[in-house]
C-alpha cells in the first residue's frame, strides 16, 4: 500500500517551521540592546492601556502578557522593558515555533538583564493545552497570516484571554502589498524546491532585472523589495511558503469570528477619510458612515496600507474598551518629551506628518504649545484647563472653548498616534 500523503497544510507547516529555523526574522544583534530599544506597534505599555483599558490600568496588580509568535523578540523584549520600568507586576510569555528564534529573542532578554520574561517553544494553536494562560494581554504580530487557518489561531488565542483583556495583532494589508503576489508566483515557478540560499540567489537576479511595468517594482510603499535587503527580510516578503492579507472587512470579519471586535486600527488617521478627503461635502458623506464602513473607505483611497495594526477585545467589553478624552483623564504622549515637543509646535498653526507615504496636515490650536507642555501623563484635562485658565484669569478659556481646542489637538497628535489617554 502506498504511503498517505500529508495533508498540504501540514508540509506548508514544516516549511514554515523551517524556514524560522534557517532565517530567524526580523534580523536582531543582541548586542544592539546595549544602545536603544525598539519600539513599535502593537503592543507599546501605553497603547495596551488606552486600547484595551479605557487608560484605566494602573499595573499594581500582577499582569500576564502572552507574545504569541514571538520571532527574534522585538515585542517581547519592549513590552518587558516597559513593564520592568514602571516596576509593573507580572510576566510576559513568549512563544514561538523557532528554536533560532528563541536563541536570539533570550539573548536581547539577557542584555538587558530582562528577568520578567519566560520563554517557550510551540504553537500558538496548542495554547490551550499548554497551561501557560490566561492572559490579560496577547500580541500576535505578523504571525495570524501565514497559518493555514488564522481564524482557528485567533480562536485558541481568544481561549486563554481574560474575559476583560485584550489583543494587539498585526496582519498584512492587502492593498498596500500590491505587487507581491504575482512576484511570488512568478518566483515559484523559476526556483521550484531549491535550497534557500539557491531560491535568494536567483530571487535576487529577478529583482536586478525586472521591467518598469512591474508591479512590485511600482510600489513605492514596500521598502523590503531593495535588491539590498538582508536575507530574512526578502525572503519572508517574497519568498514565504503561505501567507495572505487582508482588507477592513476582512479583518473585521477575522475578529468577529473569534468573537472579539476591534477597539482601534493604529495610527488612527490613517483610517479616517478625512485624511484623504478636502471636499467639504465629501468629508460629511464619509461622516456619515459607520465606523468599520469609514475604515474601508479609508483604506481604499490611500492604497498604501500594507499591515493592519489593530486592537482587539472580547465584544462584550469593546464598548468600554477605548479611552476617550474627558475631564478625569490624562494625556500621554508616547515617546516624546512634552518640554520638547512644545517647543516644536510654539508658533505653528499646523502639524506636518508621514503617513502611509503621504504627508498630512494637521491644524493646531492657539495653546497646542501650552496644553503639550503639561502631557506628562500625569496631569488631567481638568487640570490643565485651570492652569492655562490661570495663566490669563481675565482671559482664560472656558471648559467648553479649551476642549474645543484639545480636540483639535487630540485629532493631530492622536491620529498619528503621538498622544494617547490614561485616567488620572
Amino acid at each position: 500500500m502506498a504511503a498517505r500523503k500529508p495533508p498540504a497544510s501540514a508540509t506548508e507547516d514544516k516549511a514554515v517551521r523551517a524556514q524560522y529555523e534557517a532565517l530567524p526574522y526580523p534580523t536582531r544583534d543582541p548586542a544592539d540592546e546595549a544602545s536603544r530599544l525598539i519600539a513599535g506597534s502593537p503592543s507599546h505599555i501605553d497603547e495596551i492601556n488606552h486600547y484595551v483599558f479605557a487608560g484605566r490600568l494602573e499595573f499594581a496588580a500582577p499582569f500576564r502578557a502572552l507574545v504569541a509568535g514571538g520571532g527574534t523578540g522585538d515585542g517581547t523584549i519592549m513590552l518587558a522593558q516597559h513593564m520592568a520600568g514602571r516596576n509593573a507586576a507580572g510576566r510576559v510569555v513568549y512563544l514561538d515555533v523557532s528554536t533560532k528564534a528563541r536563541e536570539v529573542a533570550e539573548a536581547r532578554a539577557r542584555v538587558r538583564g530582562l528577568a520578567n520574561i519566560e520563554f517557550h517553544t510551540g504553537s500558538l494553536l496548542d495554547v490551550t493545552a499548554s497551561n501557560l494562560g490566561p492572559f490579560d494581554y496577547i500580541d500576535c504580530c505578523g504571525v495570524l497570516h501565514h497559518l493555514a487557518d488564522p481564524a482557528a489561531g485567533l480562536r485558541a488565542l481568544a481561549g486563554v484571554l481574560n474575559k476583560d483583556g485584550g489583543m494587539g495583532l498585526m496582519v498584512y494589508g492587502a492593498l498596500g502589498r500590491t505587487g507581491v503576489y504575482p512576484m511570488q508566483a512568478a518566483l515559484a515557478a523559476l526556483i521550484g524546491d531549491a535550497p534557500p540560499g539557491e531560491a535568494l540567489e536567483v530571487t535576487r537576479a529577478v529583482l536586478a532585472g525586472l521591467p518598469e511595468t512591474n508591479w512590485l517594482r511600482r510600489n513605492p510603499h514596500l521598502s523590503e523589495n531593495r535588491r539590498d535587503a538582508d536575507d530574512a527580510a526578502l525572503y519572508d516578503l517574497l519568498l514565504h511558503s503561505r501567507d495572505r492579507a487582508y482588507t477592513v472587512p476582512g479583518v473585521a470579519a477575522l475578529a468577529d469570528a473569534a468573537g472579539l471586535a476591534i477597539t482601534g486600527f493604529v495610527e488612527p488617521a490613517l483610517y479616517d477619510p478625512a485624511t484623504y478627503l478636502a471636499d467639504g461635502g465629501l468629508r460629511a458623506r464619509a461622516a456619515g458612515l459607520d465606523w468599520l464602513d469609514a475604515c474601508a473607505l479609508a483604506e481604499n483611497l490611500a492604497g498604501s496600507i500594507k499591515a493592519h495594526v489593530f486592537y482587539v477585545t472580547k465584544q462584550a467589553s469593546r464598548a468600554a474598551a477605548l479611552a476617550t478624552p474627558g475631564r478625569g483623564m490624562a494625556p500621554v504622549l508616547r515617546d516624546a518629551s512634552p518640554p520638547n515637543l512644545a517647543r516644536a509646535l510654539a508658533g505653528h498653526g499646523t502639524l506636518t506628518g508621514k503617513l502611509g507615504g503621504l504627508t498630512v496636515r494637521f491644524p493646531l490650536p492657539a495653546n497646542a504649545a501650552s496644553i503639550v507642555a503639561r502631557c506628562d501623563g500625569k496631569t488631567t484635562l481638568a487640570a490643565i484647563h485651570r492652569a492655562l485658565a490661570g495663566e490669563a484669569p481675565r482671559r482664560g478659556p472656558s471648559w467648553a472653548a479649551f476642549r474645543s481646542e484639545f480636540d483639535i489637538l487630540y485629532a493631530a497628535l492622536g491620529g498619528l498616534n503621538l498622544m494617547l489617554l490614561r485616567e488620572n
